[in-house]
């Protein structure tokens, strides 16, 4: 092998290390940081799937959910609606009947969830 050919390697890895580097220096600002500090955690990724797949109630998605709690369910909603991802949507019935739906930024994230769930069905089948 010619000494450009590592050059180019030793030039790869320097570049994929200074954008790591420039990733990690700054936490907050990072694209993965912030894409994990919105859908992270155990139950976010799992009402987005559910909402996107038009499981937009609360009884419902609780039921869907296996061992989440109403308080958690709950604080996981009105996080998702602080960060833009969903709207809360009342409807002036009796009894009172709330909807969740995904914002455009919420839609946005749905090509990942997906990619997520093909990676699950993948992965899952080998263990």
């Amino acid at each position: 092998m010619t000494n450009t050919y590592y050059q180019s390697l030793m030039d790869v890895k320097k570049m994929d290390k200074d954008k790591l580097s420039d990733c990690l220096e700054g936490l907050s600002e990072c694209p993965v940081s912030y894409c994990m500090r919105i859908i992270g955690g155990k139950w976010k990724p799992i009402v987005i799937f559910l909402i996107f797949n038009d499981i937009n109630r609360f009884g419902i998605m609780q039921r869907s959910i296996e061992k989440i709690s109403k308080q958690m369910l709950t604080k996981q909603l009105r996080e998702l609606e602080a960060d833009g991802i969903l709207i809360r949507k009342i409807y002036a019935e009796i009894p009172p009947r709330v909807e969740y739906f995904l914002t455009e930024k919420g839609k946005s994230l749905c090509p990942i969830i997906k990619s997520m769930k093909i990676w699950g069905e993948e992965n899952l089948a080998s263990e």
